[in-house]
């Protein structure tokens, strides 16, 4: 088998490479993709068996695509991981693909788990439909900022028929009038846009019965329910709920010594999507469930909104996880989970 140590760039990779049967060893520098495609496939054209090694990334999805087309072996690691074992100050990317290889020989690599091409597919649904609606309030925004300056103030009222009428009648100057045309003309193409995609999201969570169960709980809609099921990908990756906020960025930075213990902000390493998701429908949640919302008040009170906010969302994604892994709805939870071994309770965990 060969071996394949590679430090990956958008432009080029450099690779360190060992034939584990005649231990010949080397290094090349491939450009992309011409250069890297027609290496790989000349291994793969002799029949030789090729397991590569690289950090993590986001910007290799051809390089992926290419390595499963020719049945190569290949290993995603932990970036901030493979950092750490680094030992000399200098760093080359020469020194970078020496590394990998040699964590790969010595069963040292830190693999991580990758999600499916399909699971990849469905994640650009989601993003695709943020950012649509991202650009949406933008628009929106800006005409209700018009729509102010000519002194109507109607708020959600200016997007019904009446307040779409009272804006297109302002009289403008010329260019003014052409801007409010042309973001009414965006307006109009969006939102067929999202109720598209937003009805492809349904489809989606009908085939998943995962995320069906996730949106039995109050204030978790099927954007989000499929966003985690799709994130999180296997609930057995995790031990428990604090690596799942862990996972998440949800849990606070902390640099502790001694006696002395000082917390900042949440970490944030996870799928920002899915952070933005939670945040929200926490909030949802604390406007359906008296106890959410004796919780979120007492927290707001204490250390203010923008953290009750966060506490909320992680012990949301906490239940979310646990429902996923049990395989439960809301019921379920609320009869084994949060009442077990209280009294006055007939049911026990089983």
């Amino acid at each position: 088998m060969l071996i394949i140590g590679c430090d990956y760039h958008p432009a080029f990779q450099q690779i360190a490479f060992m034939d584990s049967t005649t231990g010949d060893c080397g290094e090349r520098r491939l450009e992309h993709r011409e250069e890297a495609e027609k290496f790989y496939r000349e291994l793969a054209a002799q029949g030789m068996k090729v397991r590569v090694g690289m950090e993590a990334s986001g910007q290799a999805r051809w390089f992926e695509r290419l390595l499963g087309e020719l049945n190569c072996e290949l290993w995603s690691g932990d970036a901030s991981v493979i950092h750490a074992k680094r030992v000399r100050k200098q760093k080359t990317d020469r020194q970078d693909a020496q590394l990998i290889l040699k964590l790969m020989l010595k069963d040292d690599f830190p693999q991580i788990w990758v999600p499916s091409g399909e699971n990849r597919d469905l994640r650009q649904l989601l993003w695709h439909r943020h950012r649509m609606v991202q650009a949406r309030t933008r628009i929106m925004n800006q005409l209700q900022s018009v729509a102010i300056n000519e002194g109507l103030r109607c708020k959600k009222r200016l997007w019904r028929e009446s307040g779409r009428e009272q804006l297109e009648a302002f009289r403008l100057a010329p260019w003014a009038s052409r801007r409010r045309e042309d973001l009414l003309k965006l307006l109009d193409g969006l939102n067929p846009t999202i109720a598209e995609l937003t009805q492809a999201i349904e489809q989606e969570v009908e085939k998943c019965p995962a995320a069906q169960q996730l949106r039995t709980h109050p204030g978790v809609g099927p954007l989000t329910a499929l966003a985690f099921v799709l994130m999180i990908g296997r609930a057995d990756r995790f031990q428990c709920g604090k690596q799942i906020a862990s996972y998440l960025g949800l849990v606070p930075l902390e640099d502790s010594s001694g006696n002395r213990r000082r917390l900042g902000h949440i970490t944030k390493p996870g799928n920002s999507l899915l952070r933005f998701l939670l945040v929200e429908a926490a909030q949802v949640t604390a406007r359906s469930l008296p106890e959410w919302r004796r919780q979120y008040v007492h927290l707001t009170m204490r250390r203010g909104r923008k953290i009750a906010k966060v506490a909320m969302a992680r012990k949301l994604a906490v239940r979310m996880y646990w429902m996923m892994r049990k395989e439960w709805d809301f019921g379920k939870l609320t009869k084994f989970g949060s009442h077990a071994g209280k009294p006055g309770t007939g049911d026990g965990v089983k």
